[in-house]
């Protein structure tokens, strides 16, 4: 039963830096595009690219955390790997495969998250103009 949970630690220490990059970014990209706009508040569309990006950023820089919390959760039960924490694991693929090792999966990670990104903030932005309305 425990299993089920191994790597939900690790999931929240990789969720936490990403929302404190995400959010502070995609604000501060919207603030680059009100300047643009001459004041004008971005649209959901130029929001919604605000969000890939900053989405985009947010996973790749993460990227090491992610690779740990997958390594933990696929690892077989009753291996020493499937007890390592975050930072001995992020050590163990560093020994292992050096910066490639923790950045694997960078790109499509990058890609999927950017995506999320802007539906998620593109929606959202979406959303709140139809309720001001």
């Amino acid at each position: 039963p425990l299993g089920l949970y191994r790597g939900y630690l690790t999931t929240v220490l990789r969720e936490i830096p990403f929302s404190l990059i995400q959010f502070p970014l995609w604000e501060y990209l919207k603030t680059q595009v009100r300047i643009k706009n001459n004041g004008s508040d971005p649209s959901p569309g130029e929001s919604a690219v605000c969000g890939a990006l900053a989405g985009g950023f947010s996973a790749a820089v993460t990227t090491p955390l992610d690779v740990a919390k997958t390594r933990i959760m696929l690892a077989p039960s009753h291996t020493p790997q499937a007890s390592y924490g975050i930072f001995k694991t992020l050590k163990v693929v560093g020994g292992e495969s050096g910066v490639k090792g923790l950045f694997a999966g960078v790109l499509p990670r990058t890609m999927w998250i950017s995506i999320g990104g802007a539906v998620f903030f593109g929606v959202y932005e979406k959303v709140i103009s139809i309720i001001e309305k």
